[in-house]
């Protein structure tokens, strides 16, 4: 009786350590040292955005013609709608999101959720002053894109951005070059 129920304590102590480290890491939205622009404007920055240049991660593999779509919701929350082109299985894709703002809106520092109640970091680190340009991190140095609103960014914008990055600890040499096709 006393080893079942020491091992009852040991079973229900680690999936409560396990739960615990699972809440706080879902909980970090930016990587230590790096921070959001702030005053950010949520109205300039909504629109179309085009994907410039990513870390590659599962979800975005193979894909090109990369965009991104921010609208407001009603509740104050930013609607995402991300679309591309997965050219390994030859389709449209798109996935339909949700993002918060961590702490205030005029602070580019949001949490984005497309599954459910688990949301990932969201964060626009460099934006220029006409909101055409952006650099956004996730909530670790494996997430990080760069976004325009065109299809090509000028050589300008991306060394000073590749730059930033690299000052944050990115190792920019991982970023995937974005392809814009007209026909597909």
């Amino acid at each position: 009786m006393i080893k079942n129920k020491n091992t009852s304590l040991l079973v229900g102590g680690s999936i409560l350590a396990l739960g615990t480290l699972l809440v706080m890491n879902s909980c970090k939205t930016i990587p230590k040292g790096v921070t959001a622009v702030q005053p950010f404007d949520t109205d300039k920055y909504l629109g179309h955005w085009y994907e410039i240049a990513r870390m590659d991660f599962h979800f975005e593999k193979n894909i090109i013609n990369a965009t991104a779509d921010y609208s407001l919701n009603e509740d104050g929350t930013v609607k995402v709608v991300n679309r591309g082109y997965n050219v390994k299985k030859k389709e449209h894709v798109e996935s339909v999101g949700k993002a918060k703002f961590v702490d205030s809106p005029n602070v580019g520092k949001l949490k984005v959720s497309f599954f459910g109640p688990f949301y990932a970091g969201y964060n626009v680190v460099a934006i220029d002053p006409d909101y055409q340009y952006a650099l956004v991190a996730g909530k670790n140095h494996n997430y990080l894109w760069i976004l325009s609103r065109k299809p090509e960014l000028p050589q300008q914008i991306k060394e000073e951005y590749i730059s930033k990055a690299q000052a944050l600890g990115y190792d920019t040499d991982k970023l995937v070059w974005s392809q814009h096709l007209d026909e597909i």
